[in-house]
């Protein structure tokens, strides 16, 4: 009772009960500098939680910038298949069209086995969820896949001039272009909301380049979809093309200019490291690629050069952003120092 009573009598100025005999334990943490003494504890250098990181890194494997990379060549294709039909360039039309249908396929495979098994893709088209990008991209990619099937199978209708043949190919070629116009109306959805989806994690450097991830993404579509016609078409009905890659490189350059240098420490992965090198790669490929359009106007060689380094520079824009939002997720100061200036008054 005594010890009982004399520990309430010294109770602490912070709450904590002193037993007699005993020294008062002095409360952890860094201590104020008196007469020039040290600080009791160094600043923290934060590392890790526990020694885990703060934010696990994506899980996701290269299947998924390979789909990012095919969806946007799908869509540009889409783009271009469109404008040659209005325009009257089968050519063109032709070999867009084989390209959507070819990409937007190699896209599902990617997308399908990135899931681990078909069924799951199946499963997220049993609903339609508007807040959820995933659900969103998923119905587009479908609608898409539908749209660019059917404008590529018209392809393979007979156009003869007489008869019955004649009459399945108008039949054909009015199928052939409502679908490709479907195709095109779907396209910039499809080249953007993998931009919106990967924004939407917990990746900093992802998510806080929110704003401009998609205007990065469209440029890029446009820049392969351009490259398609650039390779594949000849050289007399490649006058869109050559105005689609000059327009997407010069969205492109921009938004990824804006990526690199408007968000801070959260720009840095985009400019280092693995990503900074494919990026920076990307950059001299789509300058490359869009000089070559301009330039090569009379020659197949130098036209098909510059679509080469298109697709090549639209690759590796892809690959860039996603390793980019990798890395951002392994150094704990890019989730803390954000943190820590939103909290500051």
């Amino acid at each position: 009772m005594e010890t009982r009573r004399a520990g309430r009598a010294d109770h602490g100025r912070r709450g904590r009960r002193v037993v007699p005999g005993t020294t008062p334990v002095k409360p952890r943490g860094p201590r104020r500098q008196h007469g020039g003494q040290d600080v009791q504890v160094p600043p923290a250098d934060f590392r890790s939680y526990y020694g885990r990181p703060i934010l696990k890194p994506p899980v996701w494997r290269h299947d998924i910038p390979a789909y990012l990379f095919t969806g946007g060549l799908a869509a540009g294709s889409a783009l271009l298949a469109a404008g040659a039909d209005l325009t009257g360039r089968p050519a063109t039309r032709r070999t867009a069209r084989a390209v959507t249908l070819a990409a937007v396929g190699a896209g599902t495979y990617f997308l399908i086995n990135d899931l681990g098994r078909p069924q799951r893709f199946h499963h997220m088209l049993r609903v339609a969820k508007p807040t959820s990008p995933m659900s969103v991209g998923t119905w587009i990619l479908t609608a898409f896949g539908g749209a660019a099937g059917l404008a590529a199978v018209t392809e393979t209708a007979p156009h003869r001039r007489s008869g019955r043949f004649s009459r399945l190919g108008r039949v054909a070629r009015a199928a052939g272009r409502a679908a490709g116009v479907g195709a095109a109306v779907l396209a910039p959805g499809l080249a953007t909301y993998t931009a919106v989806l990967i924004a939407d994690t917990a990746a900093p450097s992802w998510h806080q380049a929110y704003p401009d991830l998609p205007f990065a993404f469209a440029g890029s579509a446009l820049a392969s979809g351009a490259a398609v016609g650039l390779i594949g078409a000849p050289v007399r009905e490649s006058g869109p093309a050559r105005g689609m890659a000059v327009a997407g490189v010069a969205l492109d350059l921009a938004a990824t200019h804006r990526i690199e240098t408007a968000h801070g420490l959260l720009s840095e992965p985009y400019r280092t490291g693995r990503a900074g090198r494919l990026l920076r790669a990307a950059r001299a490929l789509n300058v490359a690629g869009a000089a070559g359009a301009l330039l090569g106007r009379r020659s197949r060689v130098v036209s098909a050069l510059s679509g080469a380094a298109l697709l090549a520079g639209s690759l590796a824009t892809r690959f860039g952003v996603f390793e980019a939002g990798v890395e951002s997720t392994k150094d704990p100061r890019y989730v803390v120092e954000p943190q820590k200036r939103r909290a500051r008054p």
